[in-house]
């Protein structure tokens, strides 16, 4: 039996398998703990789906036609609620909330279509909705009622970004994360407690009050204990993401988790949950984070120790943690890195399966596990995820197999221990894979995270360096085939690694990336309108390092072949940072291809662009990298 060459493994995913999986978004719990509603895209559509836990039929889809469900605030995220057997979503080319009862009829939609609406939160009564409203770049929380009959208003304004409504189980409070540009929400952010008024047809705000955060200080996901006793939040003043909580009658904040690891995650999107309170309000379950691997755990109000759930399956990545309201069921997205997403709803005895992501025919030992990492960049000691192609033992005389380093976007982000496509393309062919955690990277503490603070382009880009002389020095990998492939916030790093390292690296894969640091600064969206002043510094002030890191500005230093791609609607990284550098590249003659996909914006939905994508990075690298180092 002949032996292929590494990168020309026969691999199990092909193109069109990796645009045929579904993308599991968010699953919740109906008030009545009877239903279980979740989020999943195909081809670039959202679509509610619903199980009747106590008939155990099937699942039903609950937004079939034409209706798209996603929220549009900023990246997205929070795009549905349920209770009181409804369930509340936001509809994607309109952005008017709709509102749809979980045995069946048609959905009507109860907010005008106008802005954008995500994060809806519906009253314990049943009667009203509150939700984050995005008009003309200007964001308030609005309140409406659920019938549709009553013209949405203005409940809490001023600040420049809202998210994280929940209501108080009485119905008579609200709380919600503020936070206010130049700032991004892991910076500083606020958690406010709002006590409402009920003279007029639609509850108002009276008082508010500080509860948590401000300068300096990170505040994720607050939500109510089912009795109205507590508030519980996550916060990183400590150091990193832990779990407190706060007594609404007593105003007393104690912190309740007291392990290592990280307890939340950057708000990139609205909706992101990694709490849930027990039915009987005598336990949090918390998503722990340590070095990129997930576990739920239960934290006991009463300060007794923590327990971490059993694990039999295996998953290593957990996400949208919600609580049965009537039993201590729990549901969430779970993976593994050879897992692909599955929704399941488990206890301390019993997992249930209850959707797939994909057809999962490839055998879990045909797929590359994950190991956590960590190397020296100097002082600094820097983390990242590695990937080995199955089957290779790295200690084994012979040939060495080619390397992909993958850089994540954010740059305020982590790469984590779930399942990803791209990596198990890049494996299963006979690659290695390594995700850099570079500093600035979240999930490990406050200091590693904020490390990048004006130093975007000199950090991440030293760090992903250090990532492939990490390979070439442990003897995983051939030095001289290293790829590095990041999208967005990792394409810049991409680019700028090319030049600041051009015989490094082999070639490169930017996909909507930021060539320009100025154009950025001045085109991208309301979110991170502020964001390169902590990264990079203040306009005008800092003028000179936006230049000396733009990899428009030295693009001539690049000389190893690029592959670049760019959706056409892009609001974040416009097409102009692509095809500037595109430009460049023609201009002296460097080995480049160049994909603009109509109509997708920053990343990839529909399926046909996904399969071309993945055909085309196939052929680029086989020419680039397996057939040229032969």
């Amino acid at each position: 039996m002949q032996t292929l060459p590494f990168g020309l493994w026969a691999s199990p995913l092909t193109p069109r398998q990796m645009a045929a999986s579904l993308r599991l978004d968010d699953v919740l719990w109906d008030a009545s703990g009877r239903y279980i509603v979740w989020l999943e895209a195909l081809d670039g559509r959202g679509s509610l789906w619903c199980v009747d836990t106590q008939r155990n039929d099937a699942p039903r889809e609950l937004t079939p036609g034409d209706l798209a469900v996603r929220g549009r605030v900023g990246y997205g995220g929070g795009a549905f609620t349920v209770g009181h057997e409804y369930v509340v979503f936001a509809e994607a080319s309109s952005g008017r909330l709709w509102c749809q009862h979980l045995k069946g009829g048609e959905g009507k939609p109860i907010t005008p279509a106008f802005g954008a609406a995500a994060a809806p939160a519906l009253a314990p009564d049943g009667n009203t909705v509150i939700f984050v409203h995005s008009y003309e770049e200007q964001d308030c929380l609005a309140i409406t009622s659920l019938d549709g009959t009553q013209w949405p208003q203005q409940l809490v304004r001023g600040h420049d970004f809202v998210m994280w409504p929940c209501w108080h189980p009485a119905g008579n409070r609200i709380a919600y994360v503020a936070w206010e540009h130049p700032h991004m929400p892991w910076d500083s952010s606020t958690l406010y407690l709002a006590e409402l008024g009920f003279e007029g047809k639609l509850p108002q705000v009276r008082t508010t009050r500080i509860v948590a955060g401000g300068e300096g200080q990170s505040i994720v996901q607050p939500c109510f204990s089912p009795d109205g006793q507590y508030l519980t939040y996550g916060s990183d003043h400590e150091g990193a993401w832990q779990v407190y909580l706060y007594e609404v009658a007593t105003g007393i904040n104690r912190r309740l988790s007291t392990g290592e690891g990280e307890y939340g995650q950057p708000a990139w999107a609205q909706g992101l949950r990694s709490f849930a309170w027990s039915h009987d309000s005598q336990r949090i379950y918390a998503l722990r984070n340590e070095r990129g691997i997930r576990s739920i755990e239960a934290l006991p109000i009463d300060g007794s120790p923590a327990s971490t759930l059993p694990n039999a399956e295996g998953y290593t990545w957990f996400s949208q943690l919600a609580a049965s309201p009537r039993n201590d069921d729990l549901v969430s997205l779970a993976s593994a890195s050879t897992i692909p997403p599955r929704l399941v709803v488990q206890n301390a005895t019993t997992t249930q399966i209850l959707r797939r992501s994909s057809s999962e025919l490839v055998a879990r030992n045909q797929l590359a596990d994950v190991q956590c990492v960590s190397w020296a960049a100097g002082t600094a000691t820097i983390h990242g995820m590695l990937y080995l192609p199955p089957g290779y033992a790295p200690g084994d005389d012979g040939p060495k197999p080619p390397a992909v380093i993958r850089i994540h976007g954010g740059p305020t982000d982590q790469a984590v221990a779930t399942y990803s496509g791209e990596v198990q393309f890049f494996a299963t062919r006979g690659y290695v894979v390594l995700d850099v955690n570079y500093r600035g990277s979240t999930g490990y503490g406050r200091a590693y995270a904020q490390s990048l603070r004006y130093e975007w382009g000199v950090f991440d880009v030293a760090d992903a360096i250090s990532g492939a002389h990490y390979l070439a020095q442990e003897n995983l990998a051939d030095a001289s085939r290293i790829i590095i492939i990041g999208g967005s916030a990792g394409g810049y790093t991409v680019l700028e690694a090319l030049c600041q390292a051009p015989e490094l690296f082999r070639a490169g894969i930017c996909r909507y990336g930021v060539s320009n640091l100025f154009a950025l600064a001045t085109d991208t969206h309301k979110f991170e309108a502020h964001y390169l002043d902590s990264l990079v510094g203040p306009l005008p002030e800092t003028a000179t390092r936006y230049r000396e890191r733009s990899p428009l500005f030295h693009a001539e230093r690049i000389n190893a072949p690029m592959a670049i791609f760019q959706g056409s609607e892009d609001r974040v990284v416009p097409p102009d940072q692509a095809e500037t550098i595109v430009a460049a590249l023609r201009r002296r003659g460097i080995p480049h291809i160049y994909h603009l996909f109509d109509g997708e914006g920053h990343g990839w939905r529909r399926a046909e662009t996904i399969a071309t994508y993945y055909r085309a990075i196939d052929a680029f690298l086989r020419q680039h990298v397996v057939f040229a180092g032969a």
